[in-house]
């Protein structure tokens, strides 16, 4: 299992399915009747808080908070090349409460 500590970033690969995949979509295929797609987007997202129940809280760059399990399979920590190439999709943390 990782480790968290708040401030980390993540990305979350998360599944969705639509007739329209936007542009970021990645791994899509058609379901069984054509109709609609599977398929998978990253989120950048950053950890506010680590639970001792072993979940983790997030922030999105829009502001919204979810509850992860730590060890979710679909979180994987950053590394540079995403903080290089993604900056602008991480949340920023703000200091001020």
């Amino acid at each position: 299992m990782i480790s968290f500590r708040v401030g980390d970033t993540i990305v979350y690969h998360k599944a969705k399915i639509s007739y329209s995949p936007g542009p970021r979509a990645r791994q899509v295929y058609p379901l069984a009747r054509g109709e609609e797609y599977h398929y998978v987007v990253d989120k950048f997202w950053t950890v506010t808080g680590v639970n001792g129940d072993g979940t983790i809280d997030v922030v999105t760059r829009t502001g919204k908070t979810h509850r992860l399990p730590a060890s979710d399979p679909n979180i994987s920590r950053t590394h540079l090349f995403h903080h290089l190439v993604y900056r602008k999709r991480f949340p920023v943390l703000s200091s001020k409460k």
